[in-house]
């Protein structure tokens, strides 16, 4: 009889175990980010002439952000402010770092990757770094266990928009190397030919189907940023010719297929309802590429600027066992609030010096419809403060900027010419307004004096080129060379 009791006991115990197992199992992680792809690329935000059954998988299945900002519509700043949380002039970056950049992220800085590799996950990153341009400021020591891809991004070489060598003595292109892929810190090859690029979105797609494989006994955190659609673009033989958008639709197609291997390997390694999968884009479209260029979707202007079409892309959420499928969510949001998510999602630590993103674990996962951000700071340039978004409200403040309205649009690969303008103080409605049309100063004078308070804190903070103030709270970079 005390034996039978004790066999039943145990077996009790079992189950509880088992049970608490799962309930405490951590999720996998995958972030996709794509380059340059506007807010109007796909079809879940408007895209019309390609379809993107993958993209809208995503949508179907997860969340969908509208109000979704990359804190700079640059490369290497985006990046830095996705992987550690925080606004990139707080940690001394800005622009994109070319080949033989002075300067790094610094090795100081926690990143997603090493929090969650403190948390026991296994970290690989494929595809473009941009955050230090030479070893050893590769994604290695920055908490990724593996890394294959690109230095910086995949124009920075002494070929030309047509594929031909560089000559001109005064382009700058002349002066730069071949395109490098790196392999944890070694350069295993260089690419010198546009047919070789071309290999890109298959090979990174492979390389993260098998990654996902070999690590599927978790948990795992996988970062896959494609160099694409940013130009030049570049198309397999396996879908050139099979959009009715030419090569930018070709590629799209490309890149929507890299997610439906992903998606579909975690289905069939049964992996799906366990793990969560983030997509964005590092800022809008390089507008002045005409037909090699996206669409900022009605945005105002495009990469390189404060505006709308420059800072607010897609963004896809989904992680089946917890967010509810088809959700939209117009909160404010920024690229820096992916670290604390993550981490709170994961339950994994948050980075010991200070950082600027806010936890949207809660919005996502149905516990409150209001997001936890209504600020944010439009900083460009080195440390330019441009203007502020408060709630619905954003106050542009009087600085220099490009303009691809005034300038012209290229195509078939080539770029128009960008113009100079110099933009005055305006005050839009984003809610009424989302093109930034109408200046609304003189009908609400009290909501600029109010978010004027908040320009001064961040002045205060971050300091202002443009005011010549230096900031309280600034950390700096690595120092390369």
């Amino acid at each position: 009889m005390k034996y039978s009791r004790f066999i039943i006991a145990f077996f009790v115990l079992s189950l509880a175990l088992v049970s608490f197992s799962k309930k405490s199992e951590k999720p996998n992680v995958i972030v996709i980010y794509f380059d340059d792809m506007g807010y109007g690329d796909t079809e879940p935000y408007g895209m019309t002439g390609v379809h993107t059954p993958n993209f809208n998988r995503m949508a179907a299945e997860g969340m969908r952000f509208t109000n979704y900002n990359t804190i700079q519509a640059v490369c290497s700043a985006s990046r830095a402010a996705l992987l550690t949380g925080a606004y990139t002039n707080r940690i001394g970056l800005a622009g994109a770092l070319g080949p033989k950049a002075p300067i790094a992220l610094s090795r100081e800085e926690e990143t997603v990757a090493s929090l969650l590799k403190g948390n026991g996950y296994v970290t690989g990153m494929l595809g473009k770094w941009h955050l230090g341009s030479e070893a050893p400021y590769f994604p290695k020591s920055y908490g990724f266990d593996s890394f294959y891809g690109l230095p910086y991004s995949h124009d920075y070489w002494p070929i030309g928009y047509d594929g031909k060598p560089i000559t001109a003595e005064n382009d700058i292109r002349k002066s730069w190397p071949p395109l490098p892929v790196i392999d944890g810190n070694d350069i295993v090859r260089t690419i010198t030919t546009l047919e070789e690029q071309a290999e890109w979105t298959t090979t990174l797609t492979e390389k993260a189907v098998s990654f996902i494989k070999t690590n599927k006994k978790g948990p795992f955190f996988l970062y896959l940023a494609h160099p694409l659609p940013h130009v030049p673009l570049v198309v397999s033989d396996k879908f050139k010719g099979k959009s009715k958008l030419g090569l930018f639709g070709d590629v799209m197609m490309e890149l929507d297929w890299s997610i439906g291997e992903i998606l579909n390997t975690l289905d069939k390694e049964k992996l799906a309802e366990n793990t969560i999968v983030m997509i964005m884009s590092d800022n809008g479209p390089w507008i002045h590429f005409g037909n090699s260029a996206g669409s900022s979707g009605g945005f105002r202007e495009g990469k390189g600027t404060t505006f709308e079409g420059g800072t607010r892309v897609p963004c896809l959420v989904r992680w089946p066992k917890k967010i509810k499928a088809g959700n939209v969510s117009g909160e404010l949001m920024t690229n820096m609030d992916i670290l604390p998510t993550i981490s709170a999602m994961t339950g994994s630590a948050l980075p010991k010096k200070r950082i600027d993103g806010q936890n949207f674990m809660p919005l996502m996962t149905g516990q409150t419809v209001d997001g936890p951000r209504d600020m944010f700071y439009y900083y460009y340039n080195q440390n330019s403060l441009k203007g502020i978004r408060y709630k619905q409200w954003k106050l542009v403040l009087p600085h220099k900027s490009l303009s691809y309205e005034l300038g012209t649009i290229g195509r078939d690969r080539f770029p128009g010419q960008t113009k100079p303008m110099d933009v005055p103080m305006a005050l839009y409605n984003l809610a009424h307004d989302p093109g930034e049309r109408y200046d609304l100063q003189k009908v609400y004078p009290e909501v600029v004096n109010e978010i004027m308070k908040y320009v001064e804190e961040a002045r205060a903070d971050l300091g202002d080129d443009l005011t010549g103030r230096e900031g309280a709270n600034r950390r700096p970079p690595a120092k390369v060379h």
